[in-house]
């Protein structure tokens, strides 16, 4: 079994008053394609967001393969990390991937890569450049969920954080590059990004 959860609990600052997860991308809110991508390659589908927020993004999903389970922030504004562990605390397998809502070209061959990459250690994390891709890696749900307690305990902010207390396996540029491409990565945040992603569609 293995689990995706997808990270929808932020509050689009750059986007406007609305909520970027279920806008409208090329006809089809963001938040259903990552689902749909994602949904190739899991058993079971978990939404992490604020309680404001489950009306639109049910809407969204209707009719998805995976019937979506909830897993609401309890403190809307711990920031990702916050929303990862209670993502995480939701699901029921032993793995989960972790994509971000607005990350709509995730590709699930490559999410499918992390799944194997990850089996026995507790992490998969993509570093396609300096930075860890912490919303497209795949995680020990367990593990994963109690280093993220503990960093939030110790007043750490960062989502890097929890990931140096796992036994976690890096997924450089290069080995990204031979199952995907860069694309997989790109996350919209304002309506300009929007406007242009919907071309490549």
């Amino acid at each position: 079994m293995r689990a995706g959860v997808i990270v929808a609990g932020g509050r689009s600052t750059r986007f406007g008053d609305s909520d970027k997860a279920v806008a409208d991308l090329a006809g089809t809110p963001m938040i259903r394609r990552v689902a749909d991508r994602i949904g190739q390659v899991v058993n079971e589908l978990v939404v992490n967001c604020r309680e404001d927020q489950v009306e639109a993004i049910d809407a969204a999903l209707s009719g998805h393969a995976l019937d979506p389970t909830f897993a609401l922030d309890e403190d809307p504004d711990q920031g990702p990390m916050a929303g990862i562990a209670t993502g995480l605390g939701a699901v029921d397998s032993e793995y989960a991937a972790v994509v971000a809502c607005d990350m709509p070209f995730v590709d699930p061959g490559f999410v499918e890569y992390l799944f194997e990459r990850a089996a026995s250690h507790e992490a998969a994390v993509p570093r396609p450049d300096e930075w860890f891709q912490t919303t497209q890696a795949v995680y020990h749900a367990g593990a994963m969920r109690a280093a993220c307690r503990r960093a939030l305990d110790r007043g750490e902010h960062k989502v890097v954080e929890p990931i140096f207390d796992l036994d976690y396996v890096v997924v450089e540029r290069e080995e990204v590059l031979e199952h995907t491409t860069m694309k997989t990565f790109d996350n919209l945040n304002t309506r300009e990004e929007f406007e242009a992603a919907v071309e490549r569609f």
